[in-house]
Formats: C-alpha cells, structure tokens, sequence
C-alpha cells in the first residue's frame, strides 16, 4: 500500500483540512484530494499548495473539487468536514448540524472507494466516528477517530512544558473519549521511560490533566471565532502515515470497542495499532479501579450522545 500512487482523499477543506493536505503533501506520504461544498475554495487551496511545490522540493498531486467523483479510489477518506467549536455554539446543536455532514460525507464517499479506510476529525468525534461507521457500512476495523491521538500530544506537550525537557523524551496517553471525559494516564506516561508521577507531584499531575481535558476549549477561549487546526492535522497526519507504510504504531485512537472493560457497541479511545488494513489490534491496559470507572462513565456519555445524534438524524429525514 506505500506505493507512490497512494492516495488521499479529505472531506472538508477548512483549517484543519487545508493543513493535513500541506502534510501529507510535505511529507511526501501521497496524491491528496481536497473536497468542500465551498466552489472555488478547495481548487484555490489545491493551486496554492501546488505552487508551494517547488520550494518544498515535492511532486505530490494535489486536487480541489466539489465533486465526490474525484476522490475514487482513494486508500484513506479523513472526514474534516462540519462546524467547528466556536463560542455560543452548545453540544446539542453541534451534534445536529455534524451528524449530517458526516453521516453524508461518509456514504458518498465510500461509494466512489468502497475499499478505502475512514479516519474522522470531525467534533463530537466519538460520536461522529460511529456515525461514519454505520453510515459507509464498512468494517469496523476500516474506521476510526483521530481525538486520542490529539489528546496524548497536548499531555505530552504540557508535561514537557512543566518540567523544561524536550518532547522527544515524552511519551503521554490518554484514553476515553475526545471531550471533557477523557482520561489521560500519568502512569502510562513517561519521560524517558520513567513514569511522570516520579518527577513532579500529584498536584502538578491533576493541573495538567485538568489542562489537557480542556485543551480545545483553551485554544477556542484564546481565538475567539476559530478552533485549533495546526496540532490536529498533525495527529491525524501521524495515522495517516502510519496506515499507508504499514507501521504498524501504538496510537491512542477512538476505536469500535468489543467489550473492552465491560464498554462495547461505541467508539472510544484505546491505544491500537495502525497499519495497511486500518486497526490491526486494541491494547487493553491494566487499569486501576478510578481509571477504569472513569473510562467507563466517559464511554456512557459517549453512549448517551450517538441515541440523541440518531434521533436527530431520524427527526431531520
């Protein structure tokens, strides 16, 4: 599947879209298709990453339409479209307006590449990852929500800010969904490969995991009418990566659970692996009691939000 003719289709090309193209291209991973409802906006974004080119030292395809047509026979389809967090928009109109978007985005296309893998950016996006599921009817391992990826890097960035060390020391994880509920795992988190909860104490650890729970709501609380994109497209830009060359990463993404700790018929973050074929296995860790039921109560609420979205959907057609 890493042959030079890979191919990347993304399904909103607003901020985060627009960046995770000038990744993929950059990083020489593959040909990316650039889709929005928008005319003329994602054929002007294509232009001007294609004019980028030269300077970037590339030669990566990058096409912008309007029309599903164009993405065939893609090997990923990342779903970027929808409304972002802005302030004054609530959870329940949020929902409303991205279940359609997405569940839409989804159907139409997979039918142009009925084999490719879904990755979904898309907020509430444990919420929207099952949407996109059942929408393209596709297997369950070909679907998955960027967040946890997202997440770990914010513990990770804040961990590295607490203590002056380089990032590339770091490795964080957080599990659960992509919100308020999200359960970042000190002691799976090290610097070095020493835990974290042996360099700083418990209530430094609870100030940066408050941090990284709430760490889109600071990035929109700062911009006002915009929310993140850079740090997004990045982690959504890492799975990419590691599907289309096989790697084969630990990645902490919002995966179909089948049972784990008791939670199952939702999607909810849990490391796992990613190669060619998309979730090639879900690492259950050792939790403790407090991690555990916190994983538990974060996949309820996930549970509760995708009957609302469907009852939505079926109020909507």
């Amino acid at each position: 599947m890493n042959s030079p003719s890979n191919r990347v289709s993304i399904i909103g090309a607003g901020k985060v879209g627009s960046t995770l193209a000038q990744r993929i291209a950059e990083k020489n991973l593959a040909d990316v298709v650039l889709l929005d409802i928008v005319e003329g906006w994602p054929q002007g974004v294509a232009l001007d990453l294609m004019e980028a080119r030269g300077v970037e030292r590339h030669d990566r395809q990058i096409v912008g339409t309007n029309d599903y047509t164009d993405t065939a026979n893609s090997n990923i389809i990342v779903i970027a479209a929808g409304v972002p967090r802005k302030p004054g928009i609530n959870r329940e109109d949020l929902i409303k307006i991205n279940a359609r978007i997405v569940t839409e985005a989804s159907k139409q296309a997979i039918e142009h590449s009925p084999e490719a893998i879904l990755i979904v950016i898309t907020n509430p996006l444990d919420i929207m990852t099952y949407l996109a599921w059942e929408a393209a009817d596709v297997p369950k391992h070909r679907v998955m929500g960027m967040g946890g990826v997202l997440d770990s890097a914010r513990f990770q960035t804040f961990i590295g800010m607490e203590l002056g060390v380089s990032n590339a020391e770091i490795n964080a994880t957080v599990i659960g969904s992509h919100g308020d509920l999200m359960v970042p795992l000190p002691r799976y988190s090290t610097v070095n490969g020493i835990p974290i909860n042996q360099l700083m104490d418990a209530g430094a650890i609870d100030r940066l995991v408050q941090r990284t729970r709430h760490g889109g709501e600071e990035i929109v609380g700062l911009m006002k009418i915009s929310s993140a994109y850079f740090a997004p497209a990045s982690s959504a830009c890492l799975m990419v990566e590691s599907i289309l060359f096989n790697q084969s990463r630990l990645l902490p993404c919002s995966v179909y659970l089948h049972g784990e700790y008791g939670v199952q018929d939702i999607f909810l973050g849990l490391p796992c692996r990613l190669g060619y074929q998309g979730v090639e296995q879900v690492v259950e860790l050792e939790l403790s009691d407090t991690e555990r039921a916190a994983f538990i109560e974060s996949g309820k609420l996930v549970a509760q939000n995708i009957e609302e979205a469907r009852a939505m959907l079926k109020t909507a057609s």
